[in-house]
């Protein structure tokens, strides 16, 4: 389940960013994923990236 970032360049809130690392982490029947894919694992340094952004300040959520 590939996270994009949302339109017009909007930040992610931590809590939409923090689900969406938890998603990755679930697998199928709700049970915890062992291993990323590359694909995934590229996605959750992305993830990872942005959250820190978000909660560094270094971001605007937009209204």
């Amino acid at each position: 389940m590939p996270t994009t970032p949302p339109p017009d360049g909007a930040a992610r809130s931590a809590e939409e960013l923090n689900a969406a690392i938890r998603a990755l982490w679930i697998g199928p029947g709700g049970h915890p994923t062992l291993r990323l894919s590359e694909e995934q694992r590229a996605e959750y340094h992305q993830l990872l990236a942005e959250l820190d952004r978000v909660e560094r300040g270094d971001v605007t959520t937009a209204a």
